[in-house]
């Protein structure tokens, strides 16, 4: 019933930026903490930023000072604002939110994931 669904993924040139967003929706009562992670075939998942119910960030070393993850609580949006890109930065992009539900109990949810493509 609780969907997360990311979108703005897409081919940028090296240095350039991009914008994902991840809207929640379904039948959802509180959102707590939410993240963006990020996975290349083969490799492991990786977080990339997480931001707290409060506004609390954290971000991953390699993508400090460029990244910036931000939500608007009445949209249960969350959004991952990336500034110089390279070719590292390549790699599907999924955002995870604890959420409870219907049921009252906290779990994660993950969306489907959008490409992000770093090339020249």
């Amino acid at each position: 019933q609780v969907q997360l669904v990311e979108s703005g993924g897409g081919l940028v040139q090296p240095g350039g930026s991009l914008r994902l967003s991840c809207a929640a929706s379904g039948n959802i009562f509180s959102i707590g903490a939410m993240g963006w992670y990020r996975q290349v075939p083969g490799s492991q998942r990786d977080l990339v930023a997480t931001i707290t119910m409060t506004g609390t960030t954290n971000y991953a070393d390699s993508v400090k000072g460029r990244f910036t993850i931000s939500r608007d609580k009445a949209k249960k949006t969350v959004y991952l604002h990336m500034g110089g890109l390279q070719p590292e930065d390549t790699a599907v992009y999924s955002c995870n939110a604890n959420i409870r539900a219907a049921v009252p109990v906290w779990q994660h949810y993950w969306g489907q994931g959008t490409q992000v493509t770093v090339s020249s």
